[in-house]
């Protein structure tokens, strides 16, 4: 594709990226096979190669409107074109580019603007969303069902006990997070006994709270840099101590963006090559679980492994999309004895997509409800997912419940609670 961006952002660094990302694509439209809201709405404008297009004209100088921030807005950043497409396009970043462009170029709304200030601020502190969270569940029954829908009604209770520390000499550091705990503290918890059971000690960094993925992706970027260096300070001394061989991520919304470090604080002399390290030596739950796999194995086989609970997985587009993580958490259900349910379309997106389901309530619920039948079409007994976010937006339509797929390992090789 042949540029001309205009004078405002040529041979900026971000012109030059984007310049380099627009001359990559080749106009093919493999990519809107793969589009969730593409495959919903049918708008070549709401398909990534649209989208793209938007994006050159926007940076070559013609004018940007209302219409152009709705059709970027619609994007879920799910990243399934990435893995379709041919030439390698990376569009999240052209993404990125062209909304932050377009955030400067169109003011929103007072409504819309006060909403993702009480996000940004709200939803990254738990001192702030532990208590919203319970006040909202005892007002859900007098909300209308618009609103009711947003109120997470996963279980909040206390979780299982973490084993004793100090048992092994591996040791590795969990993520604390920001909604996990409040929503699913067992996650972090199921983690680390099934860590404890190969011989690795999972830690948390209690000062390592949101991984800045919420506030990169409503445009608050400075404060999303922020948290960011926040978690590699509370991380960083026992990096430089040695006394971590690396990090789990239990959601791979924040698995994704902790990977990112490294190219988003590139810039910053102070933290560039701490967050390249810690970005290097981050891995997702499954992966930790898959270099294990023998020790597991042998595990599994002194367990009742074979009941043969039917189980539907919902592989994130931050696991499959954006780490390229296919495969491996199928893989580990199956050894510990479950009967995985086939799901139609598994690239496809859920519809959470961090604030999504916020900020475009119609086309979350319509994604929720197709993902919601494609699981349930083998009439599982447990949903089962690798995200936080997806885990809450799916139970909010479901009766059949949602749960990490950790807490079904856990529960194989330590007993139900």
């Amino acid at each position: 594709m042949q540029t001309n961006l205009a004078d405002f952002i040529k041979g900026t660094p971000a012109g030059n990226e984007a310049d380099a990302i627009l001359r990559t694509c080749v106009h093919c439209g493999f990519c809107t096979a793969t589009c969730p809201t593409f495959q919903l709405l049918g708008d070549e404008l709401d398909g990534p190669r649209g989208r793209i297009y938007l994006i050159k004209q926007m940076l070559e100088g013609q004018p940007v409107s209302e219409r152009t921030q709705l059709h970027l807005d619609r994007c879920l950043s799910c990243r399934a074109c990435e893995t379709t497409c041919p030439s390698g396009v990376n569009y999240h970043r052209l993404l990125e580019i062209g909304r932050e462009v377009v955030e400067q170029r169109v003011p929103r709304p007072f409504v819309v603007r006060a909403t993702r200030f009480l996000l940004c601020e709200a939803l990254p502190r738990r001192w702030i969303f532990r208590p919203a969270v319970a006040v909202g569940r005892l007002l859900r029954p007098l909300l209308p069902a618009a609103l009711a829908d947003k109120v997470p009604v996963l279980a909040g209770g206390a979780a299982r006990p973490w084993p004793r520390p100090g048992g092994h000499r591996r040791r590795m550091i969990a993520l604390a997070g920001c909604v996990q705990p409040v929503l699913t503290p067992n996650t972090n918890a199921a983690t680390a006994r099934v860590l404890d059971r190969l011989g690795i000690e999972l830690l948390e960094a209690p000062a390592a709270n949101c991984c800045g993925a919420l506030r990169y992706h409503l445009h608050a970027q400075e404060k999303a840099l922020d948290d960011m260096r926040q978690v590699i300070d509370a991380w960083w001394p026992e990096v430089e101590n040695g006394r971590v061989e690396g990090f789990v991520m239990t959601a791979s919304g924040c698995g994704e963006h902790v990977r990112e470090y490294g190219n988003l604080l590139k810039g910053d002399p102070r933290y560039a090559e701490k967050a390249a390290r810690i970005a290097a030596i981050t891995r997702d739950a499954s992966e930790v679980l898959a270099a294990e796999q023998d020790q597991l194995l042998a595990l599994l086989r002194q367990t009742d492994a074979g009941a043969g609970q039917r189980v539907a997985f919902h592989s994130p587009c931050t696991l499959q999309h954006a780490q390229k993580i296919r495969g491996v958490v199928e893989a580990l259900l199956t050894a510990a004895g479950f009967q995985l349910s086939p799901v139609a379309d598994p690239h496809l997106c859920c519809g959470s997509a961090g604030t999504y389901s916020i900020s475009q309530p119609v086309l979350a619920g319509q994604l929720r409800d197709n993902k919601l039948a494609a699981m349930g079409a083998g009439s599982p007994a447990i949903l089962v997912t690798a995200n936080i976010g997806c885990q809450t937006h799916l139970q909010s339509g479901s009766k059949t419940p949602v749960r990490h797929w950790i807490e079904l390992i856990d529960e194989r090789l330590n007993g139900a609670a």
